[in-house]
């Protein structure tokens, strides 16, 4: 029976996957965020099954219960008598998916424009550039405010702001990535045999472009938490009764010196997540730069 010999590149990748686990492993902060990054991911999903109370159900004869006072209501009751812990879990959800698809509404914008300039360079480089260079100009919340109050605000229309909004960022790093991948003998070597652009594009140069993709995902699933959260404060955003962290925020504002805890829980629910994600960021950066020795 014919045997096929082992394929090298097989085991060249299955060491460097190790090598990268061991150094995430070793960088504690961005295991625990990551282990809270999925604690708060988990307890998103389940909201419907691990709520105590429905969040939007109103009961006006169980105002302002303080956290702990009652053992139904842990975190206490809202200005309308509603659950906080239950509004908590359901408004983790909110945040999260207007977080999430943001990401990936910035990631997949940054990709195409970083791909194609950085592979074509010459005057659609040019074109590109200055084009972010200008978005790059105005204030973030800014363009979210001015967007925002022409859109209907829903959870995808908010994540679409967003996304289309903090790009840029993307955009530059990918672009220095392929400019500087395209330069490699495998590259020269693709050309050389004929290759196609697309095939190239895709197959060589977008793979050895991901790993700074993977980091800016995960901060800018941070970025795009507290964006939601600016403009829900400022109302905006996800508009009642739906619950997200920040219009919990935006209704407790008046009630901070009568019920503080209205404020403090969603505050420190974005806190948390913020840090959290900012953590296993930093985390993956360190872990897949090959220039460090952890």
């Amino acid at each position: 029976m014919c045997q096929l010999p082992p394929n090298p590149a097989s085991g060249y990748y299955e060491t460097q996957m190790r090598r990268i686990v061991r150094r995430f492993s070793r960088h504690r902060l961005a295991v625990t965020g990551l282990c809270v990054v999925i604690a708060i991911l988990l307890t998103a999903l389940a909201a419907d099954i691990i709520s105590p109370h429905d969040p939007l159900a109103l009961d006006t004869q169980r105002r302002f219960i303080p956290p702990f006072e009652n053992p139904s209501f842990v975190l206490g009751t809202d200005e309308m008598g509603r659950d906080m812990l239950s509004r908590l879990f359901h408004g983790g959800r909110i945040s999260l998916v207007v977080g999430i698809a943001a990401m990936l509404a910035t990631i997949f914008t940054g990709l195409a424009v970083g791909l194609v300039s950085g592979f074509y360079g010459g005057r659609i480089d040019n074109l590109l550039m200055r084009f972010t260079d200008t978005m790059l100009c105005f204030p973030q919340v800014f363009l979210l405010l001015v967007l925002a109050a022409f859109v209907t605000p829903t959870v995808i229309s908010i994540a679409l702001i967003i996304g289309l909004t903090s790009w840029m960022e993307v955009a530059r790093i990918i672009r220095s990535q392929i400019q500087y991948i395209k330069e490699q003998d495998f590259i020269q070597a693709a050309f050389a045999l004929g290759a196609s652009e697309t095939r190239i594009m895709f197959r060589e140069l977008l793979p050895n472009a991901l790993a700074p993709v993977m980091v800016s995902a995960t901060l800018n699933v941070a970025n795009a938490v507290l964006m939601e959260s600016y403009i829900s404060f400022l109302g905006y955003g996800i508009q009642p009764p739906l619950a997200s962290w920040g219009n919990m925020l935006t209704n407790a504002q008046a009630y901070f010196d009568l019920a503080p805890w209205l404020a403090i829980l969603p505050g420190a629910m974005i806190t948390l997540t913020v840090m959290s994600f900012n953590f296993l960021g930093d985390g993956l950066r360190d872990a897949l730069d090959p220039r460090l020795r952890m």
